[in-house]
């Protein structure tokens, strides 16, 4: 839709962030705004996305549709049915955020559509059959097939980080123990890092932590990492390996074209994604007969989902 933006909203848990964009430019995004996320007030998240994008639109005529991206189990219909890292429930989202910004509204998960948005503007692109795996404290996941978009029958399909792969695990915010997102996610990094630190009070690990005693450990395995430490560098060995393992298995069900890789956690770099490539190659089925399915970087980084949002918002308007 030449000469016609949409704005795209990325609805976290901590935080909103919505973007002005045009599909139609190389760099698309023109304009930003962002706020946090009443993650335990259902109604009020949903009139903050309202007031963002009011703002993002305000004094605009050329602004004809409207897409939100939202962590959690989001229905065909638009409903929020179940988050669980947040206190949304069975909310209504796209009625709500439609009728308060009057611009025709799609409301998908997060993952999704980030997914999208890789697949049309990022790493992903030139894929015909594409899997996003975005890996913060959670996993997500989403599926692009055929040039589509998967949803499955509700909405619901490429909840990837709730498969169970350790029975009897650490418990997930879902309620079930061992799920794939608490062994292969930023949560792994942080609960191996604390215990790399009370195993190696010595390392640069522990001297790095010791600083910043309130924080995430996550992080300061990270720089250890880069620095050279060995012990920071067997945590990210092994959350990737779990990690590799995991996409091995979905790519068995798949079939991708391509894996791409998101999220926080990649900011590592090939700390993180080498390993995780090596155990894939390991447990992948038939690694020597198949076409080689590429591990890649997303290059969208924290907009991936709000530019996703953006263009199917886009795309259901025209």
């Amino acid at each position: 839709m030449p000469g016609r933006l949409a704005i795209g909203v990325d609805a976290g848990g901590t935080k909103v962030e919505g973007l002005l964009v045009d599909v139609e430019r190389d760099d698309p995004i023109l304009d930003r705004r962002r706020v946090d996320t009443p993650a335990m007030d259902a109604e009020a998240a949903a009139g903050t996305i309202v007031a963002l994008a009011r703002d993002l639109m305000a004094g605009r005529s050329d602004v004809v549709a409207l897409g939100v991206g939202a962590a959690g189990m989001v229905s065909v219909e638009g409903v929020m049915r179940f988050a669980p890292n947040l206190a949304w429930r069975e909310l209504p989202l796209r009625d709500r955020v439609e009728q308060g910004v009057g611009l025709p509204t799609i409301v998908d998960n997060d993952a999704n559509v980030a997914a999208w948005g890789e697949f049309r503007f990022g790493a992903g692109r030139g894929a015909t059959d594409m899997l996003l795996v975005t890996v913060g404290m959670g996993i997500g996941g989403g599926i692009v097939s055929g040039g589509t978009l998967y949803r499955g029958s509700h909405g619901f399909a490429a909840e990837i980080g709730h498969i169970i792969v350790e029975p009897g695990g650490p418990r997930c915010g879902c309620g079930n123990l061992g799920c794939w997102e608490q062994v292969a996610s930023g949560r792994a990094v942080d609960r191996l890092g604390r215990r790399a630190v009370a195993e190696h009070p010595a390392s640069p690990l522990a001297r790095l932590v010791s600083t910043h005693p309130e924080g995430l450990v996550g992080p300061a395995v990270t720089a250890a990492a880069r620095a050279g430490d060995p012990v920071a560098i067997d945590v990210l060995a092994e959350v990737g390996r779990r990690l590799g393992e995991g996409i091995a298995g979905l790519v068995n069900v798949l079939d991708p074209d391509a894996v791409v890789v998101g999220g926080g956690v990649v900011e590592a770099g090939d700390l993180f994604l080498e390993p995780a490539r090596r155990a894939f190659a390991d447990a992948v089925e038939g690694a020597s007969h198949r076409p080689e399915v590429p591990i890649l970087p997303a290059t969208l980084g924290i907009d991936a989902g709000a530019v996703g949002a953006a263009d199917l918002g886009l795309r259901q308007a025209s």
